[in-house]
């Protein structure tokens, strides 16, 4: 249950709202979260939906306003994560650009209608799927590390069959995105994965998919005037300097202890949101 009850809609934050919809305290706390999910963007990849999960938790916005928010940071966040993994030459691949363009494409008609769905979703129904999300986020990471097992199918972007293939993946990843406001590489990651493309050209791919998916699921709840543009600012800038200091770690150190803990606090959140 979230310890913050919902606030009525008439004094939730609008797009021309300037004021922020919560208090310092509050604040400190989602910059402090903002940085440390940035880290797991470019690290591993399932960072962000920690700052979906601590708009739900902390803040009394509507389903709207919390996708919104968060899908409006995502958009500068992708665009500065790919800018690193280009540089770092993971889509430099001739593989990796057919993979990374057909599911980018695919993923916008998706976001869109996650984005477009999320206006009927009430708060605690947005809580039941959040938390469903993380639990099965979780798993997936800590299953696959502890059990170690092999990619439950390969796909040839080379082929018209594989194109297809990760086009319908693409459109059900920008669907679940745009409609929970987390960003792409928090379902891209491990979905890529579990199809048998290698963990860092996953995060690279899904750090340009992230772009498109976050940019017209924002145009959509920009539409609706529900996104908090003060609030995105705030922990937008802290999530960007975790987005570059993840992208060191993630060529330095190996990841797979951080990613069990993560797979790990997922599970524990995800029945938390769900109640």
């Amino acid at each position: 249950m979230s310890p913050i009850a919902p606030a009525p809609a008439s004094t939730l934050p609008f797009v021309s709202q300037s004021a922020l919809p919560v208090e310092s305290t509050v604040l400190i706390a989602l910059v402090a979260i903002a940085l440390f999910a940035g880290v797991g963007i470019t690290t591993i990849g399932p960072g962000g939906i920690f700052l979906t999960v601590a708009l739900y938790a902390l803040t009394p916005l509507s389903p709207g306003a919390i996708a919104g928010t968060a899908q409006a940071v995502f958009v500068a966040t992708g665009i500065v994560g790919t800018l690193a993994y280009v540089r770092s030459g993971e889509l430099a691949t001739d593989g990796n650009r057919t993979l990374t363009v057909v599911i980018s494409a695919a993923s916008v008609a998706g976001a869109i209608a996650g984005a477009l769905a999320n206006a009927h979703v009430s708060r605690a129904m947005f809580g039941l799927l959040l938390g469903g999300l993380a639990s099965a986020t979780g798993f997936v990471i800590v299953y696959r590390e502890r059990r170690g097992f092999m990619p439950l199918c390969s796909i040839d972007a080379a082929t018209g069959r594989g194109r297809l293939q990760i086009a319908g993946l693409g459109f059900a990843l920008g669907g679940f995105s745009g409609l929970l406001g987390v960003g792409g590489p928090v379902l891209a990651v491990p979905a890529l994965v579990l199809v048998g493309v290698p963990m860092l050209h996953a995060i690279a791919v899904a750090q340009v998919q992230s772009i498109f998916i976050a940019a017209f699921a924002s145009l959509g709840y920009l539409a609706q005037g529900v996104v908090s543009i003060p609030l995105a600012v705030i922990v937008g800038l802290p999530l960007i300097a975790g987005v570059l200091a993840g992208w060191r770690v993630a060529h330095r150190v190996d990841p797979n202890r951080l990613k069990v803990a993560l797979g790990g606090v997922l599970l524990a959140v995800g029945p938390y949101l769900a109640l």
